[in-house]
């Protein structure tokens, strides 16, 4: 069972008219970015950093719910941190057909409704990547997760190769608007060990099916917080 509760209020016609057109845009990128991350080789790299998921997890960047069936049995509850309505209503099915129970847990990585230390695990999925202020919701995630807790994670970012890195650059403005927000050019691994975290295994790679190597570099693994 899902709850995604959202607040009502009465509207002018002009707060209808531009309600629409962010509905329409929110439609179109919520349907670009499901189908975009939903390949066969994207699931194999789902499954791999999902392995170990157990109890309580976080998923930042829920999406269309297409982690769901990666989910370990381990798993009970899933608390969703998802901006886009649409990409709820296209997980709704996935949802019912899915063994934990999911419910929502915010709308932005940088103010997940969650206390503090009580996850036993966080997940992300290609989301690091365009939340606005990436350093405050890794600040979020390590508040969340209780000691010895692990984030789960799959990015992609800047690449060492700096030909590539330059085109990554050029091609990020075009990609980020239909792409909700994607920078291209971020350095993962130093975001998050910057924001606390110790890296156990991570693996990096060029992906099999991006158009160019300008797409990137995909990082996966688990991290825990580094407690001092």
């Amino acid at each position: 069972m899902a709850v995604f509760d959202r607040p009502c209020a009465t509207r002018s016609r002009t707060s209808r008219s531009r309600s629409v057109k962010r509905a329409i845009l929110s439609s179109c990128s919520a349907r670009t970015i499901s189908c975009s991350v939903s390949s066969k080789e994207n699931c194999e790299i789902r499954s791999r950093v999902c392995a170990d998921l157990a109890g309580a997890v976080v998923e930042i960047g829920f999406g269309s719910g297409l982690n769901i069936p990666h989910y370990p049995a381990g798993v009970h509850t899933v608390h969703a941190v998802e901006p886009l309505a649409r990409s709820v209503a296209i997980a709704a099915k996935r949802i019912e057909a899915g063994h934990a129970h999911v419910h929502h847990a915010g709308l932005t990585g940088e103010r997940i409704d969650f206390a503090s230390a009580s996850a036993d695990a966080v997940l992300s999925t290609w989301t690091l990547c365009s939340i606005l202020d990436v350093d405050i919701a890794l600040a979020e995630i390590r508040r969340i997760l209780k000691p010895g807790g692990t984030l789960h994670f799959v990015e992609h970012g800047i690449s060492p190769d700096a030909k590539v890195a330059r085109r990554q650059g050029r091609i990020e403005p075009i990609s980020k608007p239909p792409f909700g927000g994607c920078h291209l050019t971020r350095d993962i691994p130093a975001l998050i060990t910057g924001a606390g975290f110790v890296v156990d295994t991570m693996a990096t790679f060029y992906h099999p099916r991006s158009p160019s190597p300008s797409a990137g570099r995909s990082r996966d693994g688990p991290d825990r917080p580094d407690v001092q």
